[in-house]
C-alpha cells in the first residue's frame, strides 16, 4: 500500500492533502527563524515604549485609560503582552500534545507527518522565545486559573480530529491579527516587534495546516458530527479568549482590579478589536459549516462575532 493509501485508512487523506504538507515543508525549509540569533536579547528596553499597540490594550478607550499616567499605560501594556505570551505558551503545550497524539503510528515518511513534527519544533522555539521575552521585560508568569487549567487538561486529553485542529486554529488566528499590528508599532518594544515577526511568519504555515486538516476530517461528516465539532471548537475559543489577559495585569499597573475588569467588560472598543481579530477565523468556520446557532451564541458572548 502506498503512503497516501496508508494515511487514507485513518481519515480519508489524499495525494492532494499531502501536496499541501509538502508545500508547507518547503516553506519551512526556506523561511524559518532562530529567535536566539534573530532577537537582540541584550539590548536595553526603552522606558517609554509599550508592550503592544495601545489600541490593543484591554483598557484603551475607557474612562480609566484616560485617568492613567503614561507610566501606568506602558506598564499595563507590557504586562498584557506577557500575559498573552504566557497564555500562548500554555496553549502551545496543549497543541503539541494534541498533534503528537494525532500523528501517533502514522507513516513517518508522509509529508503530513513530517510537517506535523516541524510544527511541534516551531512551537517549542516559540514557547522559549515568549518565555525569554517576558523574563527580559521583568514580568512574572501569568498562569490560567485552576478551573481553566483543568479545562485545558480535559481538552488536550479528549479533543480529536477537527476538534483538536479547530482549537489550534482559534488560538493562532486571533493572535496572528494582533501580532501583525504589534510588529509594525513604532512605539512598541523592539523585542515584541521581533518576536511577533517571527511568530507571524511561522504561524502562517501552522494555520494553513490546521485549516487543511479540518477540511480533511470533515469530508463526508454527518450534520450531527459537524454540529458537535462546531460547539466544541467554540467552547475551546471561550477558554482561550477569556484567559488571554490575567486580572493581575491591572494590579501590576497600580489599578483597582475590580474597576478595571468592569470597564473592560463595558468597552465597545475592546469588543470591536476582538471582532477584528476574529474576522478571518469566522469566515473560515462559516465556509467549513462550523458556525451553528449554538457556536454563534458562544462567539457572540466573547465578542468574536
Amino acid at each position: 500500500m502506498t503512503r497516501t493509501g496508508t494515511a487514507a485508512r485513518f481519515h480519508g487523506h489524499t495525494a492532494a492533502d499531502d501536496d499541501v504538507s509538502k508545500r508547507l515543508l518547503e516553506s519551512a525549509a526556506t523561511l524559518s527563524y532562530d529567535p536566539a540569533a534573530e532577537i537582540d536579547w541584550e539590548a536595553p528596553l526603552p522606558d517609554g515604549h509599550y508592550g503592544l499597540n495601545p489600541e490593543w490594550s484591554t483598557l484603551y478607550g475607557t474612562r480609566l485609560w484616560g485617568e492613567m499616567s503614561e507610566e501606568q499605560r506602558v506598564t499595563l501594556t507590557r504586562h498584557e503582552v506577557c500575559s498573552i505570551m504566557t497564555t500562548g505558551i500554555w496553549f502551545e503545550m496543549i497543541l503539541q500534545q494534541m498533534v503528537l497524539r494525532d500523528q501517533y503510528l502514522k507513516d513517518p515518511g508522509s509529508a503530513e507527518f513530517r510537517f506535523a513534527l516541524t510544527e511541534i519544533a516551531d512551537e517549542c522555539r516559540h514557547s522559549i522565545m515568549f518565555a525569554r521575552a517576558c523574563e527580559k521585560m521583568g514580568v512574572p508568569q501569568y498562569r490560567p486559573s485552576r478551573l481553566i487549567a483543568q479545562a485545558g487538561r480535559l481538552y488536550k486529553a479528549t479533543a480529536r480530529g477537527e476538534l483538536a485542529y479547530g482549537g489550534i486554529l482559534v488560538a493562532e488566528e486571533v493572535l496572528d491579527v494582533m501580532q501583525r499590528d504589534w510588529m509594525r508599532g513604532e512605539n512598541v518594544l523592539e523585542i515584541v516587534r521581533g518576536t511577533s515577526r517571527i511568530h507571524v511568519v511561522e504561524e502562517s504555515r501552522h494555520m494553513k495546516f490546521a485549516r487543511q486538516e479540518i477540511r480533511e476530517r470533515l469530508r463526508g461528516a454527518s450534520p450531527a458530527r459537524r454540529r458537535a465539532a462546531a460547539t466544541g471548537i467554540a467552547a475551546g475559543a471561550f477558554v482561550i479568549v477569556s484567559s488571554m489577559v490575567h486580572p493581575g495585569v491591572y494590579r501590576a499597573a497600580g489599578l483597582d482590579v475590580e474597576r478595571a475588569i468592569a470597564e473592560v467588560r463595558g468597552s465597545e472598543h475592546r469588543r470591536a478589536m476582538m471582532r477584528t481579530s476574529s474576522r478571518h477565523l469566522m469566515a473560515f468556520l462559516a465556509e467549513a459549516g462550523l458556525l451553528t446557532r449554538a457556536s454563534t451564541a458562544i462567539y457572540r458572548r466573547i465578542h468574536m462575532l
